[in-house]
């Protein structure tokens, strides 16, 4: 067998697909950005025909870079952003709608009415979620009432729905396998994390016919061998998770304690807790990290809607720069008498706040504020919104006493201002990998492993290496006052 594995990276702005070869190294790349489509404010769209044709795109540019073909591929894994829904129709696999993405608040009010009835316990001890907007199972009781006939025909078995990995599997393999992963599943807000399984009380509630839903398997288990007409030969496929446990995969955050974080449109911070079951006191998710041979291991995750999102905002909102990759030099050279900051509360704010009506606000402007400091205040935006998720990890979890190390990735890692400043922020240091493409590697690794043309858990572990550490230099006093000074600005921007 081939050592080759391809794995599909399907992100919030772009498909991306990259060809590992036996090291585990990636050889060949492909990327293709996508619309993002917004019919009202707070709302957010995909268009499921645009996502797949990018898949597709992407899957064979990588293998042409890679000089493979698909007989050379020993099987396929799937990573993508988690939440994204999208119902389809079961005989044409067309969907029916748009795809509603994670960053959608359009379902507040019935998230609202939802607690009102005194409902959010009973979901959060099921799923080990709360209710908010960012959950697929609002989105989904959405579209099925608001699509004309969508509930109807759900009912009589005609559609199918699922997060976008179990959309692109139904694709991939000509609409033959209807499935998805414990990780993605575990984001639904009707998956029950204990049980392993769709929640009947749940979907009663949110009125949402368990017939539609996709078969839930481990992370690397059979999900079915791609159509030969695709890329010119049939391949497995092997892994499946959503990305931010990918990532974690892919970090080799595998022992109770280890933590990573990943900087792409949002931050998301995952804390491996092993078999234990916690339940958040401070508003964190609990969440499926993976599931492997039948064993679920849990974690806790934060969750940041704005993370790269903010220097997206500093290019295309306010245009203070011209690419993402100036940011960090630009916020190097900000006054350091000012005290600004940015409350990037674009879409609410997420853990640990979940307040799905806050927006985003500036504080602390001068005369002399200019570019150079919005662009600190929006890189510092997401260290301090990353030390929050650690302060409310350190309380719900007994296991994370001491010292915690940060594993990065993700987009907005590669900048060493960045870094230092989440070190400073964070008082704890941050470790950059060698591997960038940690969340296409843990999916690539799922795959691998589960045909055996990769190693097991512990000999991937150790391959594992170190870029840079990044250790805390800012004098706490300085550091008290800067985070103080966080803390004000987000209580002066909730709205609960």
């Amino acid at each position: 067998m081939t050592g080759f594995v391809l794995a599909i990276d399907q992100g919030t702005t772009s498909s991306r697909a990259i060809v590992f070869d036996a090291s585990m190294k990636p050889v060949g790349t492909g990327q293709k950005e996508f619309a993002q489509i917004y019919p009202a404010s707070g709302w957010v769209e995909h268009n499921p025909e645009e996502i797949w044709q990018t898949v597709v795109d992407t899957c064979k540019s990588a293998l042409k870079a890679a000089k493979k073909s698909a007989s050379d591929i020993a099987a396929i894994g799937i990573t993508n952003q988690r939440e994204t829904i999208v119902v389809w129709d079961k005989a044409t696999g067309k969907p029916i709608h748009n795809a509603i993405v994670w960053q959608d608040r359009r379902t507040a009010s019935l998230c609202q009415r939802l607690k009102k009835k005194g409902l959010e316990p009973k979901f959060t001890k099921k799923t080990g979620l709360l209710l908010d907007p960012y959950f697929s199972g609002t989105k989904l009781a959405w579209l099925l009432d608001t699509v004309k006939g969508a509930r109807k025909r759900a009912e009589k078995g005609e559609l199918l729905a699922g997060t976008i990995d179990s959309f692109l599997i139904w694709r991939l393999t000509g609409g033959k396998v209807h499935a998805t992963d414990a990780t993605n599943a575990s984001r639904t807000l009707v998956f029950n994390i204990e049980t392993n399984e769709w929640d009947a009380e749940l979907l009663d509630i949110l009125r949402i016919p368990a017939a539609i839903l996709p078969e839930v398997k481990d992370c690397a288990a059979d999900f079915g061998k791609t159509e030969a007409t695709l890329f010119g030969a049939s391949i497995p496929i092997r892994g499946v998770a959503g990305d931010q446990q990918a990532a974690t995969i892919g970090q080799a955050c595998f022992q109770p304690g280890m933590m990573k974080a990943t900087y792409g449109t949002g931050c998301f911070a995952i804390l491996n807790t092993g078999a234990d079951l916690v339940r958040s006191k401070n508003r964190l998710l609990t969440t499926i990290a993976y599931r492997l041979n039948g064993k679920t291991t849990y974690a806790l995750e934060g969750s940041i809607f704005i993370a790269g999102a903010a220097v997206q905002w500093l290019r295309d909102g306010i245009k203070v720069i011209g690419k993402a990759d100036e940011s960090g030099t630009l916020a190097a050279q900000a006054d350091d008498t000012q005290q600004v900051y940015l409350v990037p509360a674009f879409v609410g704010l997420g853990a640990p706040h979940w307040d799905a009506n806050a927006r985003g606000a500036i504080f602390g402007l001068t005369r002399n504020s200019g570019p150079a400091e919005f662009a600190r205040a929006a890189l510092e935006s997401v260290a301090y919104q990353t030390r929050d998720l650690l302060e409310a990890m350190k309380k719900d979890w007994k296991g994370s006493n001491g010292k915690t190390v940060l594993r990065v990735d993700g987009g907005m890692v590669a900048s060493d201002w960045t870094m230092q400043r989440l070190a400073d922020i964070l008082d704890a240091p941050v470790d950059r990998p060698t591997v960038l493409e940690t969340t296409a590697l843990g999916a690539a690794w799922l795959a691998g492993s589960k045909v055996g043309a990769w190693p097991k858990q512990k000999e991937f572990s150790a391959t594992w290496s170190l870029d840079r550490r990044f250790e805390a230099l800012m004098e706490p006093g300085h550091r008290n006052d800067l985070v103080k000074g966080w803390k004000e600005a987000v209580s002066r921007t909730l709205t609960k």
